[in-house]
C-alpha cells in the first residue's frame, strides 16, 4: 500500500525539505494531524509544522512526501486513489 494512504499517526516523521532551512532534519513521533498541520512529539517537545512548504519521509519507507500535495483532511487522504510515483 501507498504510505500516502496508511494513517501516519503514531509513526515515525522526518523532515527532508522545507521553505524554513531550520526544519531541515526535525523529526519525531507523529501524535496528531489535520488538513493543514502534521503535530510531532520531539523528544519531550510538542512540535507543530505546516504540511504546506514542507517535504517528509515516513519511518520505514524511503518515499519523499510533498506537504503541499497532502493538505487534505487524514480521513480523506487514506481513502484518496494518487498517481504512481
Amino acid at each position: 500500500m501507498d504510505v500516502r494512504n496508511l494513517p501516519w499517526i503514531g509513526a515515525g516523521l522526518t523532515v527532508v525539505d522545507a521553505a524554513d532551512p531550520t526544519l531541515v532534519g526535525r523529526q519525531g513521533l507523529v501524535v496528531d494531524e489535520t488538513r493543514h498541520t502534521l503535530h510531532l512529539l520531539e523528544g519531550d517537545r510538542a512540535l507543530t509544522l505546516g504540511k504546506a512548504g514542507l517535504s517528509f519521509s515516513i519511518d520505514g519507507f524511503s518515499t519523499v512526501i510533498d506537504g503541499s500535495l497532502m493538505r487534505q483532511r487524514p480521513e480523506d487522504r487514506t481513502n484518496r486513489n494518487y498517481p504512481k510515483v
